[in-house]
């Protein structure tokens, strides 16, 4: 049934639809911690997640021939993590080294855990390590420097696969037990943290690397110019490696007289005094093909007692 709205009613709608949609911007805002850490670019977390690939493999195969033993090396995670959160993810105690980075005065940390570090021990000791070793105490000096060997591989390796980016040195400044204890780094510095997993047998553990993220920002250039295509001349030793790497290469060279084509059936109808016209010119060129396609035009020639070709042209001039 109809029905005519007084005033007030339909005052009182409008009011309902404003009281509705009070959309006040000091209720829709986000407390904002100033204290977080500048974020860095995806596309250089890519970059540097691409490159503790490179690091993975590499250490894999350097691990397996120091151990003598297989040794797997998987790249877990890169990101981008406060200290604090970076050093509250690592187990305690835990076998902790700080390291220098020349030529920048930023440090690095590098973490061993105790279920990777105490098997790796056994092994250089002479053992076998095949069971699952479960050790929670703190690494003793002694066992420090039968590691210095593993870490200077290591570093070695990780040395390399930043070489690609930019010449690093790593340096062993400290080493430590307790995540807590390590201050190299204020609480709210950003670091990239990167995760990796190795494998030993039957035992395996988390080896994690944290580098402060105003080192990569600095470096933020010459990540651009890894991955950027740059075009440019070769030089004459490149040409020179070039055709040195090719000429033992092979090819297949085709002359090839192309006329008039007829079908099987046609060709079974022959009988004798018929004649075929392949209408093909004296003086026209023969195609030459090169690993099947086609390359120049010449003719079929004598040199040296032998059948050669004779380029009289290219193919499209």
């Amino acid at each position: 049934m109809d029905r005519v709205l007084s005033q007030e009613e339909i005052d009182k709608v409008f009011r309902n639809l404003r009281d509705d949609g009070d959309d006040d911007p000091a209720k829709r805002a986000l407390p904002y911690d100033f204290r977080r850490p500048d974020r860095i670019a995806k596309d250089q977390l890519r970059a540097i997640h691409l490159l503790h690939e490179n690091f993975s493999r590499s250490l894999a195969s350097s691990l397996s021939a120091y151990l003598r033993a297989y040794v797997a090396v998987n790249l877990v995670s890169v990101e981008q993590l406060s200290f604090m959160e970076f050093s509250q993810c690592l187990p305690s105690p835990t076998c902790l080294v700080s390291l220098g980075m020349m030529p920048f005065e930023g440090a690095a940390v590098l973490e061993l855990n105790p279920a990777l570090v105490f098997p790796i021990i056994e092994m250089l000791l002479g053992g076998a390590a095949k069971s699952p070793l479960k050790v929670a105490r703190e690494i003793t000096e002694i066992e420090q420097s039968v590691m210095d060997g593993i870490f200077r591989i290591i570093l070695q390796d990780l040395k390399g696969a930043w070489h690609s980016v930019t010449p690093l040195e790593f340096e062993i400044m400290a080493h430590e037990t307790e995540p807590q204890l390590l201050r190299i780094l204020a609480p709210n510095e950003a670091v990239v943290a990167v995760s990796i997993e190795v494998r030993i047998g039957e035992n395996s553990g988390m080896m994690n690397i944290g580098i402060p993220s105003i080192v990569i920002k600095m470096l933020r250039h010459k990540f651009d110019q890894q991955w950027s295509v740059r075009k440019s001349e070769s030089t004459e030793e490149e040409q020179a490696r070039i055709m040195r790497l090719i000429r033992p290469a092979q090819i297949h060279l085709d002359g090839r007289l192309v006329g008039p084509t007829m079908s099987v059936e046609d060709l079974m109808d022959l009988k004798e005094q018929d004649v075929l016209t392949f209408d093909y010119p004296v003086g026209r060129f023969i195609d030459l093909t090169i690993n099947g396609k086609l390359k120049y035009h010449g003719r079929v020639v004598m040199a040296g007692g032998k059948r050669a070709f004779q380029i009289e042209e290219a193919h499209g001039q």
